[in-house]
């Protein structure tokens, strides 16, 4: 039985999908509000930010509805997005 694997399923298996959903969406509310703030923000980034929110919260919303498969589809997802957010930084 192998405790420490590293792939998305296995991290998104001991989330709750809203929840691994909600920190991506945390993430992206805090990017979108710091580029708002800076002196001169990047149009480019913020309409980035906002399209991957926008999708963000469809696939919350989808969540309510969606069977096993894709639960764990879009768990495994975000899983994998925070990780890759959170290991770059922006």
């Amino acid at each position: 039985m192998s405790s420490s694997s590293s792939e998305p399923a296995d991290v998104a298996g001991s989330q709750v999908p809203a929840d691994v959903v909600g920190e991506v969406l945390a993430w992206y509310t805090r990017e979108l509000m710091a580029e708002r703030r800076a002196p001169h923000p990047d149009p480019e980034r913020l309409e980035h930010l906002l399209a991957r929110h926008q999708e963000g919260m469809q696939d919350r919303a989808r969540l309510r509805d969606a069977d096993a498969e894709e639960t764990a589809r879009i768990t495994a997802l975000y899983a994998a997005r925070l990780k890759e957010l959170e290991a770059t930084g922006s």
